[in-house]
């Protein structure tokens, strides 16, 4: 195929999965990964794959794993957080074995951009035994995906590519790779592997599956030494390895550094990093968000990076490299950049013609503990709000307010509600809890680009017979903000002085969609 120098990474990921004849994909969205999904969602009538937004991460796994067995080659789009949901069936799946090849889509937020944390999903290689892909540039990221699906279906396992914002909209020249030498067989679940007992299986993937993720990890041509004369190595993974080269590339001073670029971060290459890190007097490790490479290699004397304080913690720029590069011969560097703040950053408010406005002034004045979720109103915690005291995780403010000490509230949105906030509502009707959980119903997942959501009023209404739905846009309509306000605060008081579990279900249309 013609080559495409400008070709990003998003549409070198949507290319390779094509070209890897991809039949089923599931997604959850969230950042980076709504653009990636919105992609294939756009395209789909043009080729001959399904794809699904799906609730929440484990069922988007199992729902592919489901495609798997059955021999479809199957993709699993979510962002790192969502990586923690689809770990419990992730690590069965290991040993289980599956069919056809399976790639899961991690998209990671260095610097938290728009994520309740900044966790880095290269551990759940080490955690489930994995092949993790980290590409730097989209032409990487074509040849990654087209090896993922190959390595699945030899090995029997999924294989992990981690993703972020900047491999996607970064731009690189890409030529296709397209072979088609007759009807493609896939594999499909061998149900052999019931012969085993699960120690059994965990003794099989050792001996058969984890072996050749060893030798891909370990020889990779996906992995790329550029050997020169310096005394300093770098070795580096994702996106951060693409501004290493350009900084190698674009300036003479740098020219003799020599840079191992690690596509293939687990199971960890220590032959090959070995062998790299014993040529250089200093190795000065750049990657993003924590410290996954540089943590194999702490032990030895010479290594620069994270821990270090060359690097820091999270995003990386062409300008931290430069500082580390100059600071090389400094065993550790204790230097304080400052802390983020929302101020420095600069404010995300809530959307001031929000219709759930009124509600975040009366749980301003209520005096009781009050349980957010990772949507919109999770920004009404700072001031001048202070609306919210909690935020934990996405379906999570029923669970956390059923452990307080006195009766409080739960506010969660619709989208949190069907991802895993539902479990939380049948634990507390189940365990007798006391709490007001409130509903915020705009049918949308506004925080994540406006998909749909399931309606479950009468499912929650089964669960909670002492159940208030309101129209807010109504009641502001009719009465204005002041009137709704004095309106809701009465509602919510009474419902907090009542025994059991209240729901106050409130619907308001999304400003944005």
């Amino acid at each position: 195929m013609k080559s495409n120098p400008d070709t990003t990474g998003l549409d070198a990921l949507y290319l390779a999965a094509i070209d890897s004849d991809v039949e089923f994909i599931t997604t959850v969205a969230g950042f980076p990964i709504t653009a990636v999904a919105g992609k294939f969602m756009q395209e789909k009538d043009a080729h001959n794959y399904d794809i699904h937004w799906i609730t929440n991460e484990k069922s988007a796994l199992e729902t592919a794993l489901g495609a798997s067995v059955t021999g479809r080659r199957s993709m699993v789009m979510v962002k790192h957080v969502g990586m923690n949901v689809l770990s419990d069936p992730l690590m069965t799946a290991v040993l289980h074995t599956i069919g056809a090849g399976l790639v899961i889509l991690a998209g990671d937020d260095p610097a938290a951009a728009a994520s309740q944390n900044e966790q880095d999903s290269r551990w759940y290689g080490k955690i489930s035994e994995l092949l993790v892909l980290d590409p730097a540039t989209p032409e990487d990221a074509y040849k990654c995906l087209r090896r993922a699906f190959e390595l699945s279906e030899e090995s029997k396992v999924p294989v992990i590519i981690r993703i972020t914002d900047r491999l996607e909209k970064s731009k690189g020249d890409l030529e296709r790779e397209i072979e088609r030498d007759g009807p493609v067989i896939r594999n499909k679940f061998d149900g052999s592997i019931w012969k085993l007992t699960m120690h059994g299986k965990h003794q099989r993937f050792h001996q058969e599956s984890y072996p050749l993720l060893i030798k891909e990890s370990e020889t990779s041509p996906l992995n790329r030494i550029t050997e020169n004369d310096g005394e300093i190595g770098i070795i580096s993974s994702g996106y951060p390895a693409a501004i290493v080269n350009e900084l190698i590339s674009s300036n003479t001073e740098y020219s003799d550094l020599s840079h191992l670029i690690l596509n293939v971060v687990s199971p960890f290459p220590f032959d090959l990093v070995s062998r790299f890190v014993r040529k250089h007097r200093h190795i000065l490790v750049i990657e993003e968000s924590e410290d996954f490479i540089e943590s194999h290699l702490n032990v030895l004397g010479n290594i620069r990076g994270k821990t270090s304080g060359h690097v820091p913690v999270g995003l990386v720029s062409k300008e931290h490299i430069e500082f580390a590069l100059k600071n090389i011969d400094k065993y550790s560097i204790k230097r304080y950049t400052g802390i983020q703040t929302i101020e420095s950053r600069g404010s995300r408010p809530i959307c001031e013609t929000c219709p759930y406005m009124p509600l975040y002034h009366v749980l301003k004045e209520v005096d009781v503990m009050v349980a957010g979720d990772m949507g919109c109103s999770i920004r009404t915690a700072p001031e001048p709000f202070c609306a919210v005291n909690t935020g934990f995780s996405l379906g999570g403010a029923i669970s956390t307010a059923c452990g307080f000490k006195e009766k409080g509230i739960a506010v969660i949105g619709d989208f949190g509600l069907v991802h895993s906030g539902i479990v939380g509502l049948v634990n507390a009707v189940n365990s007798g809890f006391e709490l007001l959980v409130i509903i915020l119903d705009n049918r949308v997942a506004a925080m994540t680009g406006g998909q749909d959501t399931p309606d479950i009023k009468e499912t929650v209404r089964s669960l909670v017979p002492d159940m208030t739905v309101l129209d807010v846009d109504e009641m502001i309509n009719v009465g204005g903000i002041h009137h709704t306000r004095e309106e809701l605060e009465d509602i919510i008081r009474k419902k907090l002085s009542s025994q059991g579990i209240s729901v106050l279900y409130l619907q308001g249309r999304c400003i944005l969609y």
